[in-house]
């Protein structure tokens, strides 16, 4: 049974009919006392609980009611509906405990998935499961190791997966946060449908709205054609938002625009489109600080993190470095054609030991580089050793300030400073040398006031 509270007949009416035709059946309840006697008679399995009892649309009551009802009944999930104009009133309900909000009008079909999904998600979570019969149940052909902590999280997204439940992805670079995602779509009822990728830290703010959202033909000088955006592209299928920490406070408002109302408008028109898309988040900074900070909207992380799932670093887990290892030189014998190649057991003895700051990405570099520079198939200690510190890592380690000297972002000045003056304002090469796109050094070259040639862009 759901319970339906809400002061309006009309409301809980057309949310009986709409669940019920859904297979739910519930209860409603007018006001806050009505509510509390069905909670005395019943547990629901979920409760719809419109924040505003009163013409003031203060949301007291409705934030009090909610207080009672995780007193009353801690375990039952709580779904908020509130207008759009008092989504921080639904904030604070969430950091109360709700575990989700929807705001009036409500779209059907989201209002359902998030029902569903809830639901699906409070269900109680089966053993854990070894590597074999996570594989016999999904698809995670490309997901490498069997640490105990990659289990648990494999099964967390196996579970998720059928679901339309929005989900963050953290850790830090090189954990394979961009594999988890695409995991998650191919064990989901979308997987026959578009998996689109989106790169925030590489888009400008300037080209946000076009690159998202598309375009009309003449929105702008060169708009000369009309052109579909990244969300039309993923319709009925799943948007993966990478780094979505490098979003600006403007971006933010409007990509929280399309995640709540799931309509947009192409740059340059005034007809509103519906996008049905599952959102996947992905960052290596912690968004919880940003909020702190005021660099990330609190409404937007709520909406973004209903599920999180935080990737261990590959020192974590180190055991899994040997079959990683091994993985990636079985897939350079076909790739390089040199089928002999293979490592030592001295050589997976130590590869395990190796601190590998840039985790899966930097071991994979690291084998590469020496399978391509060692002109011998049997890869031994020694051979690692004269690649480890082939990078541009080697001659920056012995120049880094001390530890709380500089933060990241005087860090981060400094080195696009340096580079700028090395590579002479080429923005281009500037941009190669950091290892980042021209758009995401645009974004940081803004943020920082750098001046470049704007001849480069």
């Amino acid at each position: 049974m759901l319970l339906l509270i809400d002061d309006d007949p009309a409301i809980r009416t057309s949310l009986t009919l709409l669940l019920k035709k859904e297979g739910y059946a519930t209860k409603g309840a007018g006001s806050p006392r009505e509510a509390m006697e069905l909670l005395k008679l019943e547990t629901p399995e979920l409760i719809l609980l419109d924040l505003n009892f009163s013409i003031e649309t203060s949301g007291d009551e409705g934030m009090q009611l909610l207080g009672r009802i995780r007193k009353a009944a801690p375990a039952v999930p709580v779904i908020l509906i509130t207008g759009w104009g008092t989504i921080d009133l639904a904030v604070r309900g969430m950091k109360e405990g709700a575990v989700d909000f929807i705001t009036k009008p409500w779209q059907n079909d989201y209002l359902v998935q998030s029902v569903r999904t809830i639901l699906n998600l409070a269900a109680p979570a089966p053993a854990s499961a070894g590597r074999r019969k996570l594989d016999q149940q999904y698809h995670f052909e490309n997901i490498v190791g069997q640490d105990p902590r990659l289990l648990d999280i494999l099964q967390t997204i196996g579970r998720v997966a059928p679901t339309d439940a929005p989900v963050l992805i953290t850790g830090e670079s090189g954990t394979g946060k961009e594999l988890i995602a695409e995991a998650i779509h191919l064990n989901s009822k979308r997987r026959q449908c578009a998996f689109i990728k989106v790169n925030l830290g590489g888009i400008s703010s300037t080209l946000f709205e076009s690159e998202l959202f598309g375009h009309v033909r003449g929105a702008f000088t060169d708009a000369k054609t009309d052109r579909a955006g990244r969300f039309e592209m993923a319709h009925k299928g799943t948007i993966f938002l990478d780094e979505i920490g490098e979003l600006d406070l403007a971006s933010q408002v409007k990509l929280l625009r399309v995640l709540q109302e799931r309509t947009f408008e192409p740059l340059g028109s005034s007809k509103s489109r519906t996008v049905d898309v599952r959102v996947i988040c992905a960052t290596n900074r912690n968004l919880e600080d940003m909020v702190a900070q005021g660099t990330f909207r609190e409404d937007l992380y709520y909406r973004i993190n209903l599920i999180t799932v935080k990737l261990p670093a590959l020192r974590e887990r180190p055991e899994d470095i040997p079959v990683l290892s091994e993985f990636f030189v079985n897939n350079l014998k076909t790739i390089y054609q040199r089928p002999g190649l293979q490592l030592t057991g001295a050589a997976l003895k130590w590869l395990r030991t190796l601190p590998l700051q840039g985790n899966i990405r930097q071991l994979k570099n690291l084998v590469e580089r020496t399978v391509l520079l060692s002109g011998k198939d049997l890869l031994d200690i020694a051979d690692f050793q004269s690649n480890l510190h082939g990078g541009p890592q080697a001659s920056v380690r012995s120049h880094f300030p001390e530890v709380g000297t500089l933060t990241l972002e005087e860090m981060e000045f400094q080195m696009i400073n340096k580079a700028m003056q090395f590579h002479q304002n080429k923005v281009s090469k500037v941009a190669r040398s950091l290892g980042i796109t021209r758009f995401a050094l645009y974004r940081r070259l803004e943020k920082y006031g750098i001046s470049y040639d704007a001849e480069e862009i």
